[in-house]
């Protein structure tokens, strides 16, 4: 190399794919030829205002739009979040949030674990984390599409607090209702994709999601790379064996024009629509394509619009070193779709496999939680993760932006809560069977409105629940409530966050280990990952170097 910024690389074969990628420049794929020199042009990166502006609704009032930045690791890109304060229950009694099943930062921070580094901190959305394990499902009765159940208990890092579980439960759909699919696989084949863990993980996920087809179903496959155009034209499902050559048949290379992918995606799911349907894109990437400004807007309008007419966008993550999950979190949102990241075929077999009509079939969309706190029994509040999501404070919250709630989805939130000295008053150490005997029933410490609308439908319909005062010791709390617990100590140790001061690792690890299911693989494995944190963050305060 020298001044004029030339050097070598040594390719193993006459032709490849080079993909460079700086801080504040695109990152961009070439096709190399062995015998030839290549000249390479870095463009800065344009702004993602646009996107993030909307994406960012809930940060606090006194953020300033320079300090919603994307955190960069080595070309990947996180959303940076403004970790939830305590409020003052009587000023802002009510707060608010979308009901998503996005469980994409599970699978992430276990791919950084896995590989013995710490975690970006914005990687780390311990709702994502809550969402993974899908607790405490509970049927909702007769018609209703939610179910919904709270308690209260100490709190295991604070004893002068306590904790709020809330738990939402979406109805599953009948297996016989589910309604006919128009699937469009939307690939990201460009030269990037070009490793074990990218484009040849998606094309064995899908082979997965193939072989639970219908006849009545509908695929199709977009493909963006050195070509973008429609690789398998509408197939139906009956037909696995051409579908799964189509897929097999993919192989990577070329730059990354991602946006003619998904307006060439949209195109085909409008072209084949089905009335009453499951309409939907799966866009597979490592979220590494470029547009500008202006193309960033354009898509944005494209995806919210084909959104209210019907079609939703689910996205899948893969890659490491240039993933951009900042972007792929936002294309889902802003489609009313959901976000899982695939760092290997167990997790793909999961998230398309096991959880399928999760994924892809909804029961509610435009999704929102509302709390309203009662300051006579609740001092202050914290809502443990949702960093991004809670209005801020001095503002109507009323209209949070819902998100799409998958058949059979079960949503566990956590609030850590301040008690006044009444409620604290009815509290009976002694006994604790007597606890909460001095709250009467009608006394709510808290009022829960969920609104959300059918799918097909524009009707806005609303459940109200009550919160009582249903205290129990900690230690008398169902297993199911003691791990979640354990997962939102992770999650806070994990961001390093100014509430983990009050955490150990170890603490984690014995409540994790006396209350998980032994019968849950998912569970199990949780223990193994709690682990290898421990042992990540024990080193001490070195300076954390994520890898290429």
């Amino acid at each position: 190399s020298g001044g004029s910024g030339s050097f070598g690389i040594l390719i193993s074969r006459k032709s490849d794919s080079i993909t460079v990628s700086s801080a504040g420049y695109q990152t961009v794929t070439f096709p190399a030829d062995a015998g030839k020199f290549l000249i390479i042009k870095m463009i800065p990166t344009s702004s993602n205002a646009s996107l993030q502006k909307n994406r960012l609704l809930s940060l606090t009032k006194d953020l300033q739009l320079s300090d919603r930045e994307n955190w960069i690791a080595t070309g990947e890109t996180y959303s940076s979040l403004l970790e939830n304060q305590f409020v003052e229950a009587k000023k802002y009694p009510e707060t608010g949030f979308a009901i998503r099943i996005d469980k994409a930062s599970y699978s992430n921070v276990r791919r950084f674990l896995n590989m013995e580094t710490k975690v970006p901190h914005d990687a780390v959305r311990i709702e994502e984390l809550m969402n993974y394990f899908n607790f405490g499902y509970t049927n909702p009765l007769g018609d209703s599409i939610f179910s919904f159940t709270s308690n209260v208990s100490d709190c295991p890092w604070n004893s002068s607090n306590q904790l709020l579980f809330l738990n939402v439960c979406a109805r599953k759909i009948d297996p016989e209702k589910i309604p006919p699919s128009n699937l469009v696989f939307l690939i990201d084949v460009s030269g990037s994709m070009d490793m074990p863990n990218r484009l040849p993980l998606l094309k064995s996920a899908f082979k997965l999601l193939v072989d639970n087809l219908r006849d009545k179903d509908t695929i199709s496959i977009v493909v963006y790379g050195s070509v973008v155009g429609v690789w398998l034209p509408p197939t139906s499902g009956s037909e696995k064996i051409k579908i799964r050559k189509a897929i097999e048949d993919l192989n990577p290379g070329g730059a990354t024009p991602g946006q003619s992918g998904i307006l060439s995606a949209y195109s085909l799911a409008k072209s084949q629509f089905i009335k009453n349907g499951n309409n939907r894109v799966i866009l597979a990437t490592d979220g590494d394509f470029n547009v500008g400004q202006n193309s960033e807007e354009q898509l944005e309008k494209l995806i919210v619009s084909h959104q209210e007419s019907g079609i939703y966008l689910t996205c899948l993550g893969v890659g490491m070193g240039n993933y951009k999950d900042s972007k792929l979190e936002v294309l889902a949102k802003k489609g009313k779709g959901n976000f899982a990241y695939l760092d290997n075929e167990a997790e793909a077999e999961k998230v398309l496999v096991k959880e399928l009509t999760q994924t892809l079939y909804s029961v509610a969309d435009n999704a929102s939680l509302n709390i309203h706190f009662n300051s006579e029994y609740i001092k202050e509040y914290r809502l443990i993760g949702y960093d991004n999501k809670v209005k801020a404070l001095a503002d109507s919250i009323m209209d949070v932006e819902g998100g799409e709630v998958g058949s059979g989805h079960s949503m566990m939130v956590l609030f850590e809560i301040v008690p006044t000295n009444k409620l604290s008053a009815s509290l009976t150490p002694v006994n604790s069977s007597m606890a909460g005997n001095y709250i009467s029933e009608k006394d709510n410490i808290a009022m829960v409105k969920v609104n959300y609308h059918l799918p097909s439908d524009t009707l806005m319909r609303l459940n109200t629940f009550r919160v009582s005062y249903n205290y129990k010791e900690f230690s008398e709390l169902s297993s199911c409530l003691r791990f979640a617990s354990s997962v939102a100590m992770f999650g806070t140790l994990l961001k390093e966050s100014a509430y983990s001061k009050r955490m150990t690792w170890n603490e984690t690890i014995i409540l994790a280990n006396e209350s998980y299911d032994k019968s849950d693989p998912v569970q199990k494995e949780f223990i193994t990952i709690i682990e290898k944190a421990r042992k990540i963050y024990s080193r001490g305060k070195k300076r954390r170097i994520w890898p290429n």
